[in-house]
C-alpha cells in the first residue's frame, strides 16, 4: 500500500546498542584472606527468560545425554513491549533536510515517530555474592537514565541523536524452597525503557538553484490583465557550489520593454 521500501534497522540497532552495555561485566572470586584467586565474564546472551531457566534446571546424564549444566553467572536480556509517545510527538507535516548524495540534491525525510521499548534483564547466579556483584556494576550508572548518541541513519554521519535509557524497576527471585537435588538459581530481573524514534524513507529530491520572480504594474493594463515591467532571475555563483558553501548570487534583470528610444 505504501509502495516505498526502507529500512533503518531502528529496533536492531536498539537491541545491538542494549547488549553492548552490559557486555564486559566480570565477577570475582576471593578467597578468605581477599585475595583473588579467578576472574569470570559474565556471558550475555539475547533469550527469553524461561528458556534459560529451562535449560539451567535440566538433570544432563552424561551416560544418556550429551547435554552439559549451563555455568552460571549468566545474563540475558530481551524485548517485552513496545509504547507510543505521545507526549514526544512533533507535526507530522515537519521536515528535515540534510546534505545529498551530489550538490544539486538534497535528503528530505518526515518527522519522527516516537516509541519506548521495554527491556528486560535477567541476571543468574547460583550464589549472592555473584549475583550482587553484577547487579552492583549496573545499577550505579543509571540515575535512573543513562543515555547514548547514536546515527540514525548509516548514510547520514554527521546527522546524531541521543538516546536515554531508563533503569525503571529491580526484583529478586530465589528458588531455595526447592528439592535437594534441584539446582538452586538466583534470578535478579532489571526493568528498562529505551527510547527510540522511528523515521520514515528518505528523499532525494533536487535542490532549488533558480528563483525567477516577475514583477507587474497592477494599476496599468486592461481590467483582467496587469503589465509586465521586469523578470529577475537568481541563481548561485558559481552554478555547481554546495548548499553548505560560501557563495555569491548572479542577478540577472530583464526589462519587459525597451525604454532607450
Amino acid at each position: 500500500m505504501f509502495g516505498i521500501h526502507f529500512y533503518h534497522q531502528r529496533i536492531r540497532k536498539s537491541v545491538a546498542l542494549f547488549g553492548r552495555m552490559f557486555n564486559d561485566i566480570y565477577v570475582l572470586r576471593k578467597d578468605a584472606s581477599g585475595n583473588v584467586i579467578s576472574q569470570v565474564k559474565v556471558p550475555l546472551a539475547y533469550a527469553p527468560q524461561r528458556k534459560f531457566l529451562d535449560r539451567i534446571r535440566q538433570n544432563p546424564d552424561l551416560d544418556t545425554d550429551t547435554q552439559v549444566a549451563i555455568k552460571l553467572p549468566r545474563m540475558s536480556f530481551e524485548i517485552v513491549s513496545f509504547q507510543y509517545e505521545p507526549q514526544t510527538t512533533i507535526n507530522k507535516m515537519a521536515n528535515y533536510n540534510l546534505v545529498g548524495s551530489s550538490n544539486t540534491t538534497r535528503a528530505k525525510f518526515n518527522a519522527f515517530v516516537p516509541y519506548t521499548i521495554n527491556f528486560q534483564l535477567n541476571v543468574y547466579a547460583k550464589n549472592q555474592d555473584d549475583a550482587l556483584q553484577v547487579v552492583e556494576q549496573i545499577v550505579p550508572y543509571f540515575s535512573p537514565q543513562y543515555t547514548l548518541t547514536i546515527k540514525p541513519f548509516d548514510d547520514y554521519a554527521d546527522l546524531k541523536e541521543d538516546v536515554p535509557i531508563t533503569l525503571t524497576g529491580v526484583s529478586f527471585t530465589d528458588d531455595y524452597e526447592g528439592a535437594l537435588e534441584q539446582r538452586r538459581t538466583i534470578i535478579y530481573t532489571l526493568d528498562f525503557e529505551m527510547k527510540i524514534r522511528f523515521y520514515g524513507p528518505v528523499a532525494n529530491t533536487s535542490i532549488i538553484r533558480t528563483a525567477i520572480t516577475k514583477v507587474y504594474d497592477q494599476a496599468a493594463g486592461l481590467a483582467d490583465s496587469d503589465i509586465l515591467l521586469e523578470t529577475i532571475t537568481v541563481t548561485p555563483d558559481p552554478a555547481d557550489v554546495s548548499p553548505d558553501s560560501d557563495y555569491g548570487f548572479n542577478i540577472v534583470i530583464d526589462p519587459a520593454f525597451d525604454d532607450s528610444a
